[in-house]
């Protein structure tokens, strides 16, 4: 399963940051960004398993960046 968001991040040392927290949160989750995009794409993929959208979006928010599901 393949996940798309759009964000805010606009730095790799910010995309690092929210990859790390995203890594142990959910050790199960394969992320990347494409920041090069003009929706700062943060991609999240799994074999099999469903992913929270809604903690992903939750975790960027807590971090004071924003996401939103394409």
């Amino acid at each position: 399963m393949i996940e798309v968001f759009a964000t805010n991040i606009d730095s790799w040392s910010k995309a690092r940051k929210v990859l790390n927290q995203i890594r142990e949160a959910y050790p199960d989750y394969l992320a990347n960004f494409d920041l090069e995009d003009c929706d700062k794409i943060l991609r999240i993929e799994t074999q099999g398993i469903k992913i929270d959208t809604k903690s992903i979006i939750r975790l960027l928010n807590e971090m004071n960046n924003e996401a939103l599901l394409l």
